[in-house]
């Protein structure tokens, strides 16, 4: 692979990277208009913390141990995010 194609730890994109590129964020099928896969972090870095660990979570409940779990901690960053905006 071209350098080009290599993390900024040197690491080439398709091998296991849990901490920049876990499975479980880059396992999904979206691709963006240009053929590329579609990270979670490519999405949720534009919203704000408890609407992006939300989605986080939807994102990788079929993809880890846990999904009813992983969708009760989105349920939970929902939940917080109404609180906050009902407060205002």
């Amino acid at each position: 692979m071209a350098i080009s194609e290599k993390n900024w730890l040197g690491m080439v994109k398709d091998q296991n990277d849990p901490v920049n590129h876990p499975k479980h964020y880059t396992s999904n099928p979206a691709k963006c208009i240009c053929g590329e896969n579609i990270e979670c972090i490519q999405i949720t870095e534009h919203m704000n913390f408890c609407l992006g660990n939300a989605v986080k979570y939807i994102w990788r409940a079929d993809l880890k141990h846990d999904a009813i779990e992983d969708l009760e901690k989105a349920i939970w960053y929902i939940q917080r995010e109404l609180d906050k905006r009902r407060k205002v």
